[in-house]
């Protein structure tokens, strides 16, 4: 399965051209099977053709960005998972992946001007940076601290300058029950077995008294590291495996002419219906003019997700804020599994 996102850039691009045109989409953020129209544009072919590639980059990118995030949450289950993949990627797409990684279900973004533009708070934790310029670990919690409003969760970075453990030890007695959390971004090369060393932090935080401290990971976190880590990790901060997922291959083919079914080899040609039960969210795919067919036990009606988006070059459908898409996706991520097609 997939993740749809670009609707909205495809939709004001578009509408913009004021031509005498329709489109029906399936909503953003509806979880789509192989082979099956997402996106259907009804016209005079020379009104829109020149915007195939355009079409076809917003919704490659966005949606693999947006499918691999919800494979990333699915995995993660009820823990807190944090688009750190603006860095990545170049400056000016920076919020187009990082509004992809959000509705597709990452509970937030690091990238400020991405949290702008989504209404929500950016997140993240003390960098190394301010570790290496104030000592120590300890030096750079207490600024931290002192400085930042406290409704701002103090989360210390612990792999900077020592052993995790005993960093994690200083800053959990340098800020007592102020410490939210700890972050471990070690680097691959140097974590060995990382779930050991997780094991060896939660229990010198635990011997202590700082059993409510939660483990925060980041650093090449990827699906298998996420399964591995869930037993022991409360929070995970993905940044490469997001912002330069895979995209999904779209293609933009025209499969009727004047009423007549028509299609390049390798296509199935004419117009196509695709059913889905509200319930299961099972679907079907078949000509648009043959009888529905019965595909499931459910007895709850099927329904559309291709609806209309433009009549006559017009925006029929308002185009919800990222917050409702991504509820969108989590509500149908229980019903798939990694895996399902």
């Amino acid at each position: 399965w997939g993740v749809l996102a670009g609707i909205e850039e495809c939709a004001w691009l578009l509408a913009s051209l004021n031509k005498d045109i329709n489109v029906y989409s399936m909503k953003e953020g509806t979880v789509f099977g192989q082979l099956e129209p997402v996106f259907v544009i009804e016209g005079d072919y020379l009104d829109f053709c020149v915007y195939e590639t355009a079409l076809l980059g917003f919704l490659c990118q966005a949606s693999g960005i947006a499918t691999k995030a919800a494979r990333c949450k699915k995995i993660a289950q009820d823990r807190f998972v944090i688009s750190f993949g603006a860095r990545r990627i170049h400056p000016a797409i920076a919020p187009m992946v990082e509004r992809s990684a959000y509705i597709g279900g990452c509970d937030g973004v690091a990238c400020v001007k991405s949290a702008e533009l989504l209404g929500i708070d950016p997140m993240g934790t003390v960098p190394h940076a301010l570790i290496l310029l104030l000592g120590s670990s300890v030096n750079a919690m207490k600024a931290f601290d002192r400085i930042i409003e406290q409704e701002i969760k103090r989360v210390a970075l612990i792999d900077t300058l020592e052993d995790e453990k005993f960093e994690a030890i200083k800053v959990a007695q340098g800020l007592g029950k102020k410490l939210y959390g700890v972050r471990l971004d070690t680097p691959k090369s140097r974590r060995g077995n990382f779930l050991e060393l997780l094991k060896e932090v939660r229990w010198e935080l635990d011997l202590r008294g700082f059993k409510g401290v939660k483990l925060f990971v980041s650093g090449g976190i990827d699906e298998p590291e996420i399964s591995k880590l869930n037993p022991l990790v409360d929070a995970y901060g993905i940044g490469t495996s997001i912002s330069n997922a895979p995209i999904l291959d779209f293609a933009m083919d025209i499969v009727e002419i004047e009423g007549m079914p028509i299609a390049k080899r390798g296509k199935f040609s004419g117009e196509k219906k695709v059913l889905r039960c509200p319930k299961c969210f099972k679907r079907k795919i078949f000509p648009k003019y043959e009888k529905n067919p019965k595909f499931c036990n459910c007895k709850a009606g099927y329904e559309s997700p291709l609806l209309p988006l433009i009549k006559r070059g017009r925006l029929v459908r308002r185009l919800p804020e990222p917050s409702k898409i991504r509820e969108y996706v989590l509500r149908q991520m229980e019903f798939y599994r990694i895996g399902d097609v």
